[in-house]
């Protein structure tokens, strides 16, 4: 067993730090041993946490298991299901010019106001995106004709779509959710690669850079949106973006642990270079 650094946003913000993004980090901890790993693992990242909230709930944690491109995560909730709004600095919108969020079906306070979070973000001109990640309940209560329009970047992965939707093929899926696009929307496939696909229906499909000893895929999913994310800050183009997302994804899987690749940029270089033949243009 590895007792390390969790939880979706964690894993992104870890990551995109690594691959020298400024990020903050914006949570809510106990004051507990848990607690004090997060911070110490963000800050040792370069993640900064002056917003770190301290709760008097104890900080969430979850036991992961990992099948091969599967998982099974038990989670106690505890403070990431407390935070909310209310809870937040309002400097942080102050500060940032893009805001990722993730995981909100286990983060009840976070859904509650997701769509004052989403308007706040709008009325400074800060760029979102999205990833709703697994409703462990399976109501997927997200109304997305009303919320997508204010996400930029919708990122799900491809059984979570159908889900949200109702639909039982991902095409059905994909034509459901594309006229609330607000702008784009990253489709992660897994083994399979990724879609781009934009709100005028054009899309790009970009297959997997396929790891053949695959260590762990537990954060893939969160690693590709921390590329994804850090390339589209950096103003590149959506498809180099899409390209930067599925080679952080692939390189997660070479460590375990959703964060022990990223060691830093270099490394992650490195790991492009040597096991996959890319160069990661960040």
């Amino acid at each position: 067993m590895t007792v390390t650094l969790g939880s979706s946003t964690a894993i992104f913000a870890a990551n995109a730090a690594s691959l020298e993004s400024r990020v903050c980090f914006v949570g809510m901890i106990g004051r507990d041993p848990f607690g004090a790993l997060v911070r110490t693992s963000l800050e040792a990242r370069g993640v900064d946490t002056r917003y770190l909230v301290e709760g008097d709930v104890p900080t969430g944690a979850s036991i992961c298991m990992s099948y091969g491109e599967d998982r099974a995560v038990l989670t106690y909730q505890g403070a990431m299901d407390v935070m909310g709004l209310g809870d937040i600095n309002p400097e942080v919108f102050e500060e940032t010019k893009h805001i990722h969020l993730s995981s909100i079906f286990m983060q009840s306070g976070v859904l509650r106001d997701l769509e004052k979070i989403l308007d706040l973000a709008a009325a400074k001109g800060i760029t979102v995106s999205l990833d709703t990640q697994w409703d462990p309940v399976e109501k997927w209560s997200f109304d997305y004709n009303r919320l997508l329009p204010k996400i930029t970047v919708f990122m799900p992965n491809e059984k979570e779509l159908r889900c949200l939707t109702g639909k039982d093929d991902l095409e059905s899926a994909i034509a459901e959710v594309r006229p609330y696009l607000g702008f784009a929307m990253m489709l992660k496939c897994g083994s399979k690669g990724s879609v781009l696909i934009m709100k005028d229906g054009s899309r790009t499909n970009l297959p997997a850079f396929l790891n053949k000893d695959v260590v762990d895929a537990i954060g893939a999913g969160d690693s590709c949106n921390a590329g994804f994310v850090s390339a589209f800050v950096k103003g590149l183009p959506l498809r180099e973006c899409q390209r930067t997302g599925n080679l952080t994804g692939a390189v997660n899987t070479t460590a375990a642990g959703g964060t022990g690749a990223f060691a830093s940029l270099e490394a992650v270089r490195k790991v492009c270079l040597n096991r996959f033949g890319q160069e990661i243009n960040l």
